[in-house]
């Protein structure tokens, strides 16, 4: 560990964030689970697909915020 190491607050509070926040977003998702089962299965399948992977969108600014304190 370098000497000039100084623990932040951002990581611990970014880790808390995260995991609230995809809590959230699967109890939103999951509660859209009603209306997307009666749909066609192939728009199903590319409905839980596009909710799985648009969660990352977010996740590099956020994880650079976590790292530095700038959000870019």
């Amino acid at each position: 560990m370098r000497e000039d190491y100084k623990p932040t607050w951002r990581k611990p509070v970014g880790i808390l964030g995260l995991v609230l926040g995809l809590i959230v977003y699967a109890l939103g998702v999951a509660a859209l689970s009603g209306v997307i089962g009666q749909w066609h299965v192939l728009l199903q399948t590319l409905a839980y697909i596009v909710l799985g992977t648009v969660w990352l969108l977010p996740l590099r600014r956020f994880l650079i915020w976590m790292e530095t304190g700038r959000w870019g």
